[in-house]
Order: structure tokens, then sequence, then C-alpha cells
């Protein structure tokens, strides 16, 4: 005689299944992107070239990524700088003001203590 047991595992909560799901967007994406990089460079390497030609190819495919990815980490750099330039310039706005506020107060409580 045999004894089946089930065992019913709970719902994982919200949280858990919300970051499960992008965890596998995360690896279906990556999965992607890999299938995509290894079909590119099989084919050029099976493309009917020479190979010095070929490795031509491939050098200048990877100069043209560096060159894209240093342009986009520039401007997000620049970015980064223009909002820390603006915030900085508010807080000194900022403070001078509070500054101001603050005087006008010491020269209105001077005057009425007169």
């Amino acid at each position: 005689m045999y004894r089946v047991i089930i065992l019913i595992a709970p719902e994982p909560p919200v949280a858990e299944r919300k970051k499960s799901i992008i965890m596998n967007s995360g690896k279906v994406l990556l999965g992607l992107l890999a299938g995509v990089a290894v079909g590119a460079t099989l084919g050029i390497l099976f493309a009917p070239d020479k190979g010095s030609a070929t490795r031509k190819k491939i050098t200048k495919k990877g100069e043209d990524y560096v060159d894209a990815l240093n342009e986009k980490f520039s401007d997000m750099v620049g970015g980064i700088k223009e909002k820390f330039d603006s915030v900085k310039e508010e807080t000194s706005r900022m403070a001078h003001n509070g500054n101001a506020r603050a005087e006008d107060g010491r020269t209105e409580s001077k005057n009425s203590g007169k």
C-alpha cells in the first residue's frame, strides 16, 4: 500500500511575487541580449569574408559600441551635473533668503525694543 502526501506551499506575499516577476523579466532580457550577441558574432565569423576583413569588422563594431557607451555615459554624467548645479543654486538662494529674513527679524526686534 502506497501513501501519497501532497504538500501545498502558501502563496508568497505580493512584494515577493513582484520581485520574482522583475527578476524573471531581467533573466529573459539578459538571455535575449546574449542570444543577439552570439548570433551577431556567429554571423560575422561564418561570413564569406577573409579573416582580416572579419577582424576589421569585429574591431569596428566594438569601437562603435564603445563610442556609443561613452556618449551615453557622458550624457548621464552631464544630466547629473546639471541637476546638482540646479540643486546647489536653489539651496544657495534659499539660504540667502533665510539670512535676509533673519536679518529683517533682528532689525524689527531691535526697533520694537526701543
